[in-house]
């Protein structure tokens, strides 16, 4: 092993770096330019002391199995013996299970060819796995493995889906040993088992390209997640409307429906900021384009929703009509901006419009040609895009993996592509209208946060996915990716009464919160139900609305909104395994319903005192307690010194917000509010005014600790226990 530079090189060819502070990269030196890592690159030195390499806290053995040790404790090892594969199969059992249907994936066969790169770690008896994303199943991924590879497949994906639509490379393996972070940064089809195998090992395997992987030590997942943040990109503060409710279905076929339906929730009462209009507004599925017998004045028609306090989002898919005449085609045929076969020819696929072509994202000129396309929406006061369809999806199957790509074929990019078009659709709405950039993304990759929203894809009204939801949010996030939500009531199949009522509770709590639904399912608006079921989801949008200042300084926080138990109590061991309830924030433990039928429900409350948000019941915590949970109610615990701002009254929409006030708990906290503009980046150079709120007993002290904004100093407190 010798050092150079900044990098040790082992003998085996691998190099060995710190290129951020507290990240350790392992590399064959074969890697291209990363479509994930986004810091600004400056290694630094390692101490050498016999094979060790060490950076403060960090040492590693390259030629020890690539140890790494974290304050002198053993964190991550390369696993010292061979794969034990247990299964097998002989041509005469695959020919049986193929005549009777049964789909064997390549990916998990035996002796599957696809895999071309692999790294076997060790894996400790007691270890937990967190991340990928929004994978299925529970919160812990350990005893399950998965492959990355963006797939559009709208039938019930439930706990032995092994791809959906995002594929982010990254994952935590959190021991008593501490918590170690992996990025695998490899664009190609990816496979991950986090011990299904065999219980002492994980491993993970690409189908192509480099070994290039990141190891990202800490004390605990939250301390880990920082880190792979400061790799990989924050996330984006939302403008304030867009943490507000937002009501989609596929589709509002004219603007009249559209003014209709916001016209009838405001005169139930039923507050909400965002309406979201799906593809059948476009003329033919033109992207870019408005139909112009349904929506012949966009403009006036979003000017209409502005007076009524609602902003329009709508979907833009990357498909482009194969059409001689429209200005999309044309353009990006002459200046070469679609996506190609081996010999040249653009490829030619089929989506929503028929016969269409496809961006080449990779490429700057397209991703710089599709922003100044955004001009068009901006222009007639479109406030944000949803990007749908990006896997990319096509009707025809799967693009082949030798369709080219400026930057590889598509085997390679297949996994980026939707992160690519959701970074032209970021720079080209920033340019465009220079507010905060709301982007809605199905597809992804690691380091996608730093462009988009997302939401967990085309679930279906039922109970399990009700209950799958809050683990992908809760992944998603423990995966870097924070402003997240589902598709509240289910997008296919048809919803019940008491489902719609529990969704929207575990709504009111998402970070992105909306209700969206398929053709031919029965209308999910809430008015289109009975007065009792309307009035209990009133009950959800008066909560996420009172909620909402609380949510919006989660938001200026570099941490999810939405997260589970362990990421606040890692060291309780009963923390790390629960899937079925979660915490707004540091404050609050939500402990949403999701069975039929039930009123009341255990919650767990880790050490510690507790209130119950509604009532101010006062609970000691390290035990289940059990909390009523009528149909109309979330069930809500307040940590004890917890500050949670709130708004006054019931506004109707995030506009009508216009004053706060401090619920308190007594005990021990602090909490910083955050005011600003709620629309521009002006905080980000400091136009923001920062209230520090610290709780001691009954007594609360406020002082501003940033004044570049306006606002009061100090707010009028509610005790929330007796």
């Amino acid at each position: 092993m010798e050092i150079i530079a900044n990098e040790a090189v082992t003998a085996a060819g691998l190099r060995v770096s710190m290129p951020v502070p507290g990240v350790v990269r392992v590399t064959d030196g074969n890697h291209k330019k990363s479509f994930m890592v986004s810091a600004c690159i400056r290694k630094t030195a390692p101490r050498r002391e016999g094979e060790r390499l060490s950076w403060g806290r960090i040492a590693v053995e390259p030629e020890n199995g690539m140890a790494l040790y974290w304050d002198g404790t053993l964190l991550c090892a390369d696993y010292p013996g061979q794969r034990r594969p247990q299964t097998s199969l002989s041509p005469e059992e695959l020919k049986q299970l193929l005549a009777e249907g049964h789909d064997i994936p390549e990916d998990f066969l035996p002796n599957s060819k696809l895999w071309s790169l692999e790294v076997c770690k060790a894996l400790a008896p007691e270890a937990v796995v967190y991340g990928l994303g929004d994978k299925t199943g529970f919160l812990n991924k350990r005893h399950y493995a998965y492959v990355n590879w963006n797939t559009d497949d709208p039938t019930p994906h439930c706990d032995n889906y092994k791809s959906l639509y995002k594929s982010i490379n990254f994952f935590m393996v959190y021991s008593d040993a501490g918590c170690v972070g992996i990025l695998a940064d490899n664009s190609y089809r990816t496979r991950f088992d986090f011990g299904k195998e065999q219980d002492d090992y994980y491993f993970w395997s690409h189908a192509g390209g480099a070994l290039d992987y990141y190891m990202i030590p800490g004390d605990n997942p939250k301390e880990v997640l920082k880190r792979y943040l400061a790799l990989t990109g924050q996330n984006n503060l939302q403008q304030k409307w867009v943490y507000g409710y937002h009501q989609s279905r596929w589709s509002y076929y004219t603007d009249g429906e559209i003014l209709q339906m916001v016209d009838t929730m405001r005169e139930n009462r039923l507050p909400m900021d965002t309406v979201h209009m799906d593809i059948d507004y476009m003329e033919g599925f033109r992207v870019f384009t408005f139909n112009q017998k349904r929506f012949p004045d966009p403009k006036g028609m979003t000017q209409k929703l502005a007076e009524r306090n609602v902003k329009p989002v709508t979907i833009i898919d990357p498909g482009v009509k194969i059409d001689p005449g429209y200005f999309v085609y044309d353009e990006g045929m002459e200046q070469g901006q679609f996506a190609k076969n081996p010999d040249g020819t653009v490829y030619e696929g089929a989506v929503w419009p028929g016969p269409a072509v496809f961006p080449d994202f990779t490429q700057n000129k397209t991703r710089l040609w599709w922003g100044e396309k955004l001009r068009g929406m901006t222009g007639v006061g479109i406030r944000g895009i949803w990007n749908d369809m990006n896997e990319p999806s096509n009707f025809t199957g799967p693009l082949p993996e030798n369709v080219q790509f400026a930057a590889g074929d598509h085997e390679q990019i297949h996994n980026v592509y939707g992160h690519l078009m959701a970074q032209a659709t970021y720079d080209g709405l920033l340019k465009a209208d220079g507010r905060r950039p709301f982007v809605l993304t199905r597809a992804c990759c690691a380091g996608s946060q730093k462009y988009c929203s997302g939401w967990t894809g085309d679930n279906h009204s039922l109970w399990a996915h009700l209950q799958l939801s809050l683990t992908q949010m809760m992944n998603l996030g423990l995966s870097g990716m924070y402003m997240v939500g589902s598709d509240v009531g289910g997008f296919g199949s048809d919803t019940t009464p008491e489902l719609l009522i529990r969704w929207m509770q575990l709504g009111a709590i998402s970070p992105f919160f909306r209700n969206h639904y398929a053709k031919g399912t029965r209308r999910q608006e809430l008015f289109a139900f009975d007065r009792a079921t309307m009035d209990a989801c009133r009950v959800s949008l008066d909560l996420r609305y009172h909620l909402l200042p609380y949510i919006y300084d989660l938001a200026h926080e570099d941490m999810p909104i939405l997260r589970p138990m362990v990421l606040e109590y890692p060291e309780d061991p009963v923390c790390r395994e629960l899937t079925d309830q979660c915490m707004l924030g540091p404050s609050l433990i939500a402990a949403p319903v999701m069975t039929p039928g039930v009123t009341a429900r255990a919650v767990y409350l880790p050490k510690g005192v507790w209130y119950d948000y509604y009532t101010g019941k006062r609970y000691s915590g390290g035990r289940y307690v059990l909390a009523d949970a009528p149909l109309e109610r979330l069930p809500l615990f307040a940590r004890a010194g917890a500050v949670i701002p709130v708004s006054v009254g019931k506004p109707q929409s995030v506009e009508e917000i216009t004053e706060v006030l401090l619920e308190v708990f007594p005990g021990r906290g602090t909490h910083v509010h955050y005011m600003d503009d709620g629309e521009t980046l002006a905080y980000r150079s400091g136009a923001v005014r920062k209230l520090r709120i610290r709780v001691q007993g009954r007594t609360v002290g406020q002082q501003v600790i940033a004044d570049g904004y306006p606002g009061p100093d100090s707010l009028a407190v509610r005790w929330m226990a007796p």
